[in-house]
């Protein structure tokens, strides 16, 4: 068995953790990036050029771990009936990709989540506008009433009420944004807390250093492009918080669709009231895990070596495989 992804995202640290378990490492997808992987970070044993080779994947006996971007890049409909063996539920994958069931699974999970508005005239106060697909952050804004929301969202080919499908507005929740990442076990049950991060977004984080009235004659919009990731340590009085949102969504994932299980991160903020505030759901690895390749503080007080989210991957992989237990979390 060897461990493939595809070459984005955070393959480097999936392909790095399959390594340090004793994995031959296979990745795939565009050839301008090949040299990454095998040369200036050789992570990779085997590099195959295609969006999805499925043929010499089955070949090289491989399982598929995705990346956050993973259904960016191939859709729904590919992986959902991709051969090769796969890490996690693809069951989960429609209810992350469609907001309105995602909603409905952080509502099953009790989670305290941002108001949505279904029509934009009804926007009362500040509001953050999402296109709807996994996109790094590109295209989000913010928007003030009714006029701000349809003059801004033109640009997304949003002209009327007919093509609202293609976003969510939800309300601004003021706070700190914050990132947890988990991992779920199914092996032994547990979930476990790997890391926390906050995001390096263009422009939203440049425009912060331009003096307010110059911002008001540039007329500069504000955009919410991930850049990079920032490592977090929370105050130790919040972990139970995050800790108890991350049980409840895989207890409601059970009921809803089978089970989650893997890396996921749940997206919010902390309020000035402490209170953690969701507004979405990544149900696989997440590039904010990309700092903490050799492992976070929380790892390390789980672990007496370095363990990052890529790596925790492949030791349950590598405890399914001992164990004859594979077909228990491969779909």
């Amino acid at each position: 068995m060897r461990v493939a992804t595809y070459a984005s995202h955070s393959a480097l640290q999936i392909l790095r953790g399959a390594k340090q378990e004793g994995f031959e490492t296979i990745a795939f997808g565009k050839a301008r990036v090949r040299l990454l992987y095998t040369k200036y970070f050789p992570v990779a044993d085997y590099f195959i050029e295609g969006a999805y080779p499925e043929e010499e994947l089955l070949e090289l006996d491989a399982v598929i771990v995705p990346t956050g971007s993973f259904v960016a890049h191939l859709g729904v409909e590919l992986v959902e009936k991709m051969r090769v063996p796969y890490y996690g539920n693809k069951e989960v994958l429609k209810w992350e990709s469609d907001r309105s069931l995602e909603r409905r699974w952080l509502e099953k999970a009790g989670l305290r989540l941002p108001k949505v508005y279904e029509d934009p005239d009804d926007i009362d106060g500040p509001v953050i506008v999402k296109p709807f697909g996994a996109g790094g952050g590109r295209g989000y804004f913010l928007a003030k009433n009714s006029g701000d929301f349809w003059r801004k969202a033109e640009r997304l080919g949003v002209r009327d009420k007919e093509d609202l499908d293609r976003v969510q507005i939800q309300e601004y929740v003021v706070g700190v944004p914050v990132y947890p990442h988990y991992f779920y076990s199914k092996l032994n049950r547990e979930l476990e807390l790997m890391s926390v991060d906050r995001r390096y977004e263009s422009n939203a984080d440049a425009i912060g250093r331009i003096p307010a009235k110059e911002q008001l004659g540039l007329e500069l919009e504000t955009n919410y492009t991930v850049v990079g990731n920032i490592p977090i340590v929370l105050r130790e009085s919040l972990l139970m918080d995050v800790i108890e949102a991350g049980e409840r969504v895989v207890k409601a994932a059970e009921e809803l669709m089978g089970g989650l299980w893997g890396p996921f991160c749940l997206e919010g903020v902390f309020t000035e009231d402490m209170e953690f505030v969701v507004f979405e759901i990544s149900a696989r690895i997440v590039a904010g895990t990309n700092p903490f390749v050799n492992g976070s503080p929380y790892s390390w007080l789980r672990y007496d070596y370095p363990v990052s989210t890529g790596r925790r991957i492949a030791m349950e992989l590598r405890g399914a495989l001992e164990e004859d237990r594979l077909g228990e979390i491969l779909t």
